[in-house]
């Protein structure tokens, strides 16, 4: 590296420079369950139909009121009530980046040792931690019970002690792909409420989990509801949205960039939430196939699998990374988050995907222990 390349370099921030990028595994040529897809695809009727509508957008120019129509579409199909509104973003992910930006705190004398923080459980999604330190936020996470259950009190004391500005609670969580109790959730979002911090229920797996937060969400003023098409089935579209309060979305959405959502996001969401009774039968395909799956590995000795809610399962095996790299080799990909958090040790993450995928990655993983 030349010294002018160096000099540059130092213009990047440091905490960035430390960080490591968001890492997307090759999966060419393997059986891919390592990103919680949707592995169905659109049927050959529909897939020429969306290719009509997609043609005749008008891509020369800026998205219009169009996006209004997909607000519109996504608060009845996610049944929001009276008095909240909708927020999109590219992908859950913008979300969680904006909320940070709208609740990072400037440094002032009054605060510039107690930079605002964001709270979650961990392990939980990487984009709460990573978001809040790009922003400037301190992120604290709260380790769960060694059976993935919400620690109560350690979550109590953590909310009294850093009075977290956002907190994140992931319904089902990831990796663990399991629901809160509700005692618990309750109390902790109450406790939230009364610090005048914000909560944000992240249902991102909610089309395979047996219940939602939704029909609870007009009980409270400082709960934001967090979903995405991606795991709907709409992974390649990018498309999450927010719901809330709506003088809390009004604010929000001062600091969403304009023209976030392309015509061409826009468009598919549309499209796939008309025909949502296809998209809802392959959720129910995998909600089946997660049953089966969670027998077929009941069974093999070595192996202990967690419930799940969502379209993946964690398991514990004896040696992580060999097992891990032993159905590599045979041409399934998975995802290892052992070195997540000490709690997920030897752990490893499968997406469930089709009955064919699923039996290919059985007998990988039988094969691999």
């Amino acid at each position: 590296m030349s010294a002018t390349d160096a000099r540059l370099l130092q213009r990047i921030r440091a905490d960035v420079r430390s960080m490591h990028a968001y890492a997307v595994q090759d999966s060419t040529g393997m059986v891919k369950l390592d990103a919680m897809e949707n592995p169905h695809r659109l049927p050959p009727q529909l897939q020429a139909e969306l290719g009509q509508r997609l043609g005749a957008l008008a891509l020369n120019r800026y998205p219009d009121g169009r996006v209004n129509e997909l607000r519109r579409a996504l608060a009845a199909y996610a049944q929001m009530p009276e008095g909240f509104d909708i927020m999109l973003g590219n992908g859950s992910d913008e979300l969680i980046s904006l909320l940070a930006l709208a609740c990072a705190v400037p440094p002032s004398a009054a605060n510039e040792f107690r930079p605002a923080s964001v709270l979650a459980p961990v392990p939980g999604f990487v984009m709460y931690a990573m978001s809040a330190q790009l922003q400037g936020l301190s992120f604290h996470g709260v380790p769960l019970t060694p059976d993935f259950e919400l620690d109560e009190g350690a979550m109590l004391a953590a909310i009294a002690q850093h009075q977290p500005a956002i907190t994140y609670l992931a319904y089902p969580n990831n990796p663990t792909a399991n629901l809160w109790i509700d005692a618990v959730l309750e109390n902790i979002i109450l406790a939230l409420g009364e610090q005048g911090g914000l909560v944000v229920l992240d249902e991102a797996y909610q089309p395979f989990a047996s219940k939602s937060y939704i029909d609870r969400l007009a009980r409270h003023s400082h709960v934001l509801l967090l979903r995405t098409l991606s795991k709907f089935g709409l992974a390649g579209v990018r498309l999450g949205y927010l719901i809330g309060p709506q003088a809390l979305i009004a604010e929000l959405d001062k600091v969403r960039p304009p023209y976030n959502i392309s015509v061409l996001n826009c468009e598919c969401a549309l499209f796939a939430l008309e025909h949502r009774q296809v998209f809802a039968a392959q959720a129910l395909d995998l909600r089946a196939q997660r049953a089966l799956l969670l027998e077929a590995l009941a069974r093999l000795p070595g192996v202990r699998a967690y419930p799940s809610e969502a379209n993946m399962i964690l398991l514990r095996v004896a040696d992580a990374q060999k097992t891990f790299e032993g159905m590599k080799t045979r041409k399934v990909l998975v995802k290892n988050v052992s070195k997540m958090h000490p709690l997920l040790d030897n752990c490893l993450r499968l997406t469930v995907g089709t009955a064919e995928e699923n039996a290919q990655m059985l007998a990988a993983l039988q094969e691999s222990l």
